[in-house]
C-alpha cells in the first residue's frame, strides 16, 4: 500500500484579537491570573455573523489546497474535525462541499474534540493506503467563541478557548522515506463528564424527575428547555486539575508510542507538534521526553486552545517559519474530551 503525504497545509484565524485584559471587561481575572495557569496571552475571536466554524475551514482549505497544486475540483474526498458546527446537523463537511463548489465528494464530519484533526488525518491517511482516493481535504476548524460563559462563573473555561481553522491535502507517495508513517488512536470513557458539553443533548438528565417514559398528555423537556437557560447548563464544563493529570501521563504515552513503533527515540524528532491544550501541559511533556526548546511548537500564546483546530494551524505556522522542512521528522500529539488521544508520526 502506498503511504499518504502532507502535499499542501493552510491556517485561517479571525482579524480581531482579544488579549487577557479585554477578558477583564467581563470576569474577576487578569493577565497574570491566565498566563500563570494557561500560558495564554491572547486569542482570535471570530465575527459573530460573517465568520462561522465553515467559512474559517474554507479560507484554509482554499490556502492548503493552493500549496498542493491542485483546485477544489481534484478533491475527491473531506473529513471535517470540529466541536463547533454551524448547525446541529447538518455537518461542516457538506457545507464546505457547498461553499468551495467542490464536485459530488464523500465528506465525513469527526466529532473526537481536541484530538479531532489527528483522528481525522488518520482516517484519511486509511483510505489514501488503500487507493480509494488521492486528494484528500482535511480540516479542523472551531467557532468556540460564541458559546462560552463570559462571566466568572465560567471563567476557567472561557479563558482557555479561541477561534481558528487550519487544513491539510493529504495525497499518495511513492517515497517510502516521506510521509505518515503511523498513526494512534485511543480513548477511555470512564470519566467523560470531566470534560464535556452536557447540553443541549438527549442524554437522561432531560426526562422530568419521576417521568419513566411518555404518558398520555405528558411530554419530557428533550434537547432544550428553559430551565438549562435560566441555570446557565449551555456552556461547556471542565475539571481543570483532573485533566491536567491524566493529560500529562497520555501525552507523552501516545507520543513514545509513534516513536517507538517505527525504531525512533524523542531525540529523534525535529518537531513535536502538540495540541495546545495549555502551556503548561506542553512544558511537561517536553520535560519528560527530555526534549529542547527548538523541538517543540507552541503557539498557544498567540491563539489559545482552538481544540480541533490546533494541531494543523501551529503546523501550518511552524512550517511557515521554516521550523519544518524536507525530511524532518515530525509528530503531532493531541488529547481532549472523552478523553481521546492520539499522535501521528511523519517524515516530512
Amino acid at each position: 500500500m502506498k503511504q499518504s503525504k502532507i502535499a499542501g497545509i493552510g491556517m485561517y484565524v479571525p482579524a480581531h484579537v482579544v488579549t487577557n485584559n479585554d477578558l477583564t471587561r467581563f470576569m474577576d481575572t487578569s493577565d497574570e491570573w491566565i498566563r500563570e495557569r494557561t500560558g495564554i496571552q491572547e486569542r482570535r475571536y471570530a465575527h459573530r455573523t460573517n465568520e462561522t466554524t465553515t467559512t474559517m475551514g474554507v479560507e484554509a482549505s482554499k490556502i492548503a489546497i493552493e500549496r498542493a497544486g491542485i483546485t477544489p475540483q481534484d478533491v475527491d474526498f473531506i473529513v471535517f474535525a470540529t466541536l463547533s458546527p454551524d448547525y446541529y446537523f447538518p455537518g461542516c463537511g457538506v457545507l464546505l462541499q457547498r461553499a468551495m463548489g467542490m464536485r459530488q465528494v464523500g465528506a465525513l464530519d469527526v466529532r473526537n474534540q481536541c484530538s479531532g484533526f489527528v483522528y481525522a488525518l488518520s482516517v484519511a491517511d486509511q483510505f489514501i493506503r488503500t487507493g480509494m482516493y488521492k486528494n484528500i481535504l482535511v480540516v479542523g476548524a472551531e467557532k468556540h467563541s460564541f458559546g462560552l460563559d463570559f462571566t466568572t462563573r465560567g471563567r476557567n473555561v472561557s479563558v482557555i478557548f479561541g477561534d481558528g481553522a487550519g487544513a491539510v491535502v493529504l495525497q499518495p507517495t511513492e517515497d517510502e522515506n516521506r510521509g505518515l508513517l503511523s498513526t494512534h488512536l485511543h480513548s477511555d470513557g470512564t470519566e467523560a463528564e470531566i470534560l464535556a458539553m452536557y447540553n443541549p443533548g438527549t442524554h437522561a438528565n432531560y426526562w422530568k424527575p419521576g417521568l419513566a417514559h411518555f404518558n398520555e398528555g405528558e411530554l419530557a423537556d428533550m434537547f432544550m428547555s428553559h430551565e438549562m437557560i435560566d441555570k446557565a447548563e449551555l456552556f461547556p464544563n471542565m475539571d481543570g486539575p483532573a485533566v491536567f493529570k491524566t493529560a500529562v501521563v497520555k501525552f507523552p504515552e501516545v507520543i513514545l508510542e509513534a516513536l517507538q513503533q517505527n525504531g525512533f527515540t524523542p531525540a529523534d524528532l525535529k518537531l513535536l507538534v502538540p495540541h495546545q491544550a495549555n502551556l503548561r501541559i506542553a512544558q511537561f511533556v517536553q520535560q519528560k521526553l527530555k526534549l529542547r526548546d527548538d523541538q517543540v511548537y507552541n503557539n498557544i500564546q498567540k491563539y489559545g486552545n482552538t481544540t480541533a483546530a490546533s494541531v494543523p494551524i501551529a503546523l501550518c505556522e511552524a512550517w511557515e517559519l521554516g521550523k519544518v522542512q524536507e525530511g524532518d521528522l515530525v509528530c503531532l500529539a493531541a488529547f481532549g474530551s472523552g478523553f481521546t488521544w492520539a499522535s501521528a508520526l511523519l517524515r516530512w
